[in-house]
């Protein structure tokens, strides 16, 4: 049978429609079938609707994560995922600086399994804002945050016990990571009992530092080639990153 430009869009409309969470007289999401056969297509059209599906899917509001914060991870992610960047493609990792740090606004997600894996807390750089993060940097001892899209890499033993490694993916903006000794490790001053005494939780020196009492099962969670982003509203960042601009 041949098919024209005209049916495949039809086509298109109609599984898309398919594959929109319905929801039932009581306002709950009735489970939707699987949207695998929307992944494989490079349109933008399409990753902008599947970005919608997974939002929803993994509840992700109720969660606390902006949908801003997703549509851009999401985004990065996917053009990571599709060069061959990533050894662990199905787990992607969300620093929501957008937030206050008195929020739980770091995220694991499974992609694959449409799960979110872990919610908590974490740090920015002291330097880039006091409850809030507002000032980012790339520079050696400008002890702020960093934005953009990382790799995780190996886990060592320092000072603060596990790390992570993180690879900056993006120059001018996180690349220095390394040289900066910038790590995902655990630590005392970022916790829920924390701010409990506290009008916001501690900062950094620009790690995305996470409870002491969670490190473990962060950094084993997302460890050797996942997607960590860590996202700020800034207009600098947004308009020049070349992944979500490719």
């Amino acid at each position: 049978m041949k098919t024209n430009a005209k049916t495949l869009g039809a086509i298109t409309f109609f599984v898309l429609l398919l594959v929109i969470p319905a929801k039932n007289n009581a306002g709950n999401n009735i489970p939707s079938p699987s949207f695998t056969v929307i992944a494989n297509s490079s349109s933008g059209q399409t990753l902008a609707a599947r970005t919608v599906l997974l939002y929803d899917a993994l509840k992700l509001k109720s969660f606390g994560l902006t949908k801003a914060a997703f549509d851009y991870a999401y985004k990065g992610y996917s053009y990571l995922q599709k060069k061959g960047m990533l050894a662990r493609a199905s787990v992607l990792t969300i620093c929501d600086f957008s937030q206050s740090s008195r929020r739980k606004r770091f995220f694991v997600i499974d992609v694959n399994l449409q799960k979110v894996l872990i919610n908590t807390y974490v740090a920015h750089g002291r330097r880039s804002g006091s409850e809030y993060a507002r000032a980012f940097s790339n520079n050696p001892d400008s002890h702020m945050s960093s934005l953009g899209f990382y790799k995780t890499e190996s886990t060592y033993y320092g000072g603060h016990g596990l790390a992570l490694k993180i690879e900056g993916l993006e120059s001018g903006f996180n690349d220095k990571a390394e040289s900066r000794n910038i790590v995902i490790h655990g630590s005392e001053y970022v916790s829920g009992s924390f701010i409990k005494n506290n009008p916001f939780n501690g900062r950094s020196f620009g790690c995305p530092a996470v409870p002491a009492n969670q490190v473990n099962n962060v950094i084993n969670t997302i460890k050797n080639g996942s997607c960590l982003f860590i996202y700020h509203p800034s207009k600098n960042y947004l308009t020049r990153s070349k992944i979500l601009n490719s």
